[in-house]
């Protein structure tokens, strides 16, 4: 019998967590699922651990590819109607899937929804303020469009989504390091609305190995994410705006932020490009102008 709900774990050396993520999984009120696992590659005994729960789970290995060629082959191998992606190093609270799923039974017109949380360090203690930088994001029900041409406001591993949207849409965008999440999500918002639950439902865990800080590359990543995709589908964006004015005001964050983003890679050109691009849109954006202005200083870069 298909289950209607698909558990997908990208793994990668994470054997340190992976039995709390599991248990986690085991651990859930809604029990009408499979967890399909793809090993990366992992080289610090992950796959005989995964190996140790038989038939609990369904096991694939492959040579490491990185983290959305991975996604992918879960979302291949998978059978449900609804994907819930778990990395291998987070935790969910009991109910997390029977209230996701409820949702999404409830509200067809929602593509995919997340849920509140908090972090917590390696050793599962919950990690005070923003240890990532930034607050655990947040976002009302409905179309979320703007925030999504702002910047990332969907944890993955809060993420439950139709399969619909992937047939659709397509699957992740595999040449990208640590945002193809968001340009994911970005594309979802485009023809669907967001669903979100506002309880602390998802534990990311923050140590050291996180992709969150290979900075140079997440920078190359958000300047793909911005050029190729939101930038390069403005016309639809217009379409999809819930108002003018927000939408303005988002791509003109937007360039802003692409203009930030080439300063830190050293490319003063580009930089100077978006900034200008911002203040079309946003004339009155004195971060905007200020930033502009430092980009003909002879300041070195950062990266």
């Amino acid at each position: 019998m298909v289950p209607k709900v698909s558990v997908l774990i990208p793994s990668y050396n994470h054997a340190r967590f992976l039995p709390a993520a599991l248990h986690s999984v085991f651990a859930q009120t809604y029990t009408d699922y499979e967890i399909v696992v793809v090993d990366d590659g992992s080289t610090d005994g992950s796959v005989e651990l995964l190996r140790s729960y038989g038939d609990r789970i369904r096991l694939y290995t492959q040579s490491n590819r990185g983290t959305y060629p991975t996604l992918n082959r879960c979302i291949a191998e998978s059978r449900g109607q609804y994907l819930a992606i778990l990395n291998s190093d987070d935790l969910w609270a009991p109910i997390k899937l029977e209230k996701q799923v409820a949702m999404l039974d409830s509200h067809p017109q929602v593509g995919l929804v997340h849920t509140d949380g908090y972090f917590i360090d390696a050793e599962g203690r919950i990690l005070p303020g923003n240890p990532l930088g930034f607050e655990w994001p947040r976002t009302p029900t409905g179309n979320i469009i703007e925030a999504l041409v702002r910047h990332n406001k969907i944890i993955a591993s809060s993420v439950m989504i139709r399969r619909e949207c992937f047939e659709r849409l397509g699957g992740f965008r595999e040449d990208l390091f640590g945002s193809g999440d968001w340009e994911m999500w970005f594309r979802v918002a485009l023809e669907y609305d967001i669903g979100y639950i506002d309880e602390p439902l998802t534990m990311y865990r923050v140590h050291g190995a996180n992709a969150s800080f290979h900075h140079r590359r997440v920078y190359e990543d958000d300047v793909k994410v911005r050029t190729e995709t939101i930038h390069a589908c403005e016309s639809r964006l217009w379409q999809r705006a819930n108002d003018p004015k927000a939408m303005r005001l988002a791509l003109a964050h937007s360039y802003a932020c692409l203009g930030t983003e080439y300063a830190l890679l050293g490319d003063r050109k580009r930089a100077r490009h978006a900034y200008l691009q911002s203040l079309k849109l946003y004339p009155l954006r004195f971060k905007s102008l200020l930033r502009l202005a430092l980009t003909y200083l002879p300041i070195k870069t950062p990266l």
